[in-house]
């Protein structure tokens, strides 16, 4: 993959590292995003976001050719969506961000394509993005469950995981867990994110990766939850937190963690 271009559609907090950590690897990378801003920040050598060390890695991928920005995807040879999946309504997850990008792919795309999701989704939104590809693009043949036959375009998915100020180094040392439609769709994306990652590249399917990301989600989300809930409490029984979590960290399989502000 390493001679070959990439494409990294959504260029905020994870797109934009990625699309960089690619380039300093010597890949040819097109990054996607709809806002202007941004992607003329991103062609004059700078970043639109705050990231420590990413504006020295950006700003040589531009300059030695290797990263450029755009609004409309191009053709190239493996796709990376890492695009907002936020909340509408009642906390339902709102996926029609990842369908817009799927509308907008599927004309490039060639086959021996390969296309990753990286956006935080419900289970079964891969899954989803297939037949999205599958209904514009009837002419590609796409992969499905437990069949490797006749598969134009490989889909898998890979989930970030990754602590804001500390992104350039996690992308590199992080495990990453690949979920491919099929098992050969997993080797294709293990393939990508060879070119720069140095953690292990753990293989599965689509659906398991989507619930081990909501599942990491949802373990630091309870674990923060419950070292604030402690805070809350002691200030009302007028005891010191930092000594009382400190205090129960010593049980050799307790590890609270510290309250917020």
């Amino acid at each position: 993959m390493k001679n070959q271009t990439i494409s990294v559609i959504g260029l905020g907090y994870i797109g934009l590292p990625a699309a960089a950590m690619f380039a300093a690897q010597g890949t040819k990378v097109i990054g996607v995003d709809v806002n202007r801003h941004a992607v003329d920040t991103i062609n004059q050598g700078k970043i639109h976001i705050v990231e420590p060390g990413l504006g020295e890695i950006v700003q040589k991928a531009v300059a030695d050719g290797l990263l450029k920005a755009v609004t409309k995807p191009e053709p190239a040879d493996a796709f990376l969506i890492a695009v907002p999946t936020p909340f509408k309504g009642n906390h339902e997850p709102d996926v029609s961000y990842i369908k817009a990008v799927s509308k907008a792919l599927a004309p490039v795309l060639k086959k021996g394509d390969t296309v990753i999701l990286e956006s935080t989704s419900p289970v079964g939104t891969t899954e989803q993005m297939v037949e999205w590809l599958s209904d514009s693009r009837p002419d590609l043949k796409f992969p499905h469950e437990n069949t490797d036959e006749d598969i134009d375009v490989y889909v898998a998915y890979c989930p970030e995981r990754v602590l804001p100020g500390q992104v350039i180094r996690e992308l590199v040392e992080n495990d990453r867990i690949i979920g491919g439609i099929t098992d050969e769709c997993s080797n294709k994306a293990i393939d990508v994110y060879k070119i720069f990652v140095k953690g292990d590249l753990v293989k599965t399917n689509a659906r398991t990766a989507e619930m081990s990301k909501l599942t990491e989600n949802a373990f630091r989300d309870v674990n923060i939850a419950f070292a604030n809930e402690l805070s809350l409490i002691s200030e009302r029984l007028n005891i010191n937190v930092w000594e009382l979590i400190a205090l129960a960290n010593r049980h050799p399989r307790v590890n609270i963690l510290q309250p917020g502000c």
